[in-house]
């Protein structure tokens, strides 16, 4: 099914690389931590849900090539990886069990409106107090955004991070009920959507033309999650599941 996937589908990434002189290998980037955090700041890590991730981020390699092959693999539709033997995803369970990261809290949202963001900064990371605890508290804000920064949600700055990820980490309590897992894989899905075409096979004019025109008059329907029903059978159509 994979390789009829990628063979028959002329604006799939294979496709492309066919037609270039030398092989498209995507550019990666990862910043790992130096070293591993204080432990005098593994109170308020641990709080906020991040000491786990923040442990393992050192020493990471990126194999460029893996995964350029990887994202030619890559359905948008579904997001899950088409290979030979069948279709995989990386799931949240996998976020959780790998990185530690609460999967079963709020939504990491908000507003980025905010009216000085210098103040913010200096409250949140300014000078050292006088206070030991505040220094700390400010060193694991700043660690914290450095792992988001670094390799959990990183962005073609390569050396900043936006500093709505500070506003969240006022108060590390509420920090740690947040759903940093979730986060992180939407971002993946995000950006490995990016990296790939997008697959529009009806949009070919060749296959348009022997579609009639009364089965286009409700794209919406296609998208529907709705129970299909045949007399003692009730299965659900899970639209943004994968599709098999």
């Amino acid at each position: 099914m994979a390789s009829e996937l990628i063979r028959l589908d002329p604006t799939h990434i294979f496709v492309e690389q066919l037609r270039m002189p030398v092989d498209r290998v995507l550019q990666c980037y990862i910043r790992n931590m130096s070293a591993l955090p204080s432990p005098l700041i593994e109170i308020y890590m641990r709080e906020a849900g991040f000491w786990h991730v923040a442990t393992i981020g050192r020493g990471c390699k990126l194999d460029p090539k893996l995964i350029s092959a990887l994202i030619e693999r890559w359905r948008p539709e579904t997001h899950t990886f088409h290979l030979p033997c069948e279709e995989c995803t990386i799931t949240l369970e996998d976020v959780h069990l790998q990185l530690g990261l609460p999967v079963d809290g709020y939504a990491v949202t908000g507003s980025i409106q905010f009216a000085n963001w210098g103040a913010v900064c200096y409250e949140l990371l300014g000078a050292i107090p006088d206070r030991i605890k505040r220094e700390l508290i400010r060193y694991a804000r700043a660690y914290i955004l450095q792992i988001i920064g670094g390799y959990l949600m990183l962005d073609l700055s390569r050396n900043l991070v936006h500093l709505r990820w500070l506003l969240k980490l006022v108060d590390f309590r509420a920090t740690g009920e947040l759903s940093w897992g979730s986060a992180v894989l939407a971002t993946l899905y995000r950006k490995m959507y990016g990296a790939t075409f997008e697959w529009t096979p009806y949009e070919d004019p060749t296959v348009r033309a022997v579609i009639p025109d009364e089965f286009l008059q409700n794209p919406n329907m296609w998208h529907v999650k709705a129970p299909m029903v045949t007399y003692t059978i009730v299965e659900m159509h899970q639209s943004d599941r994968v599709l098999r």
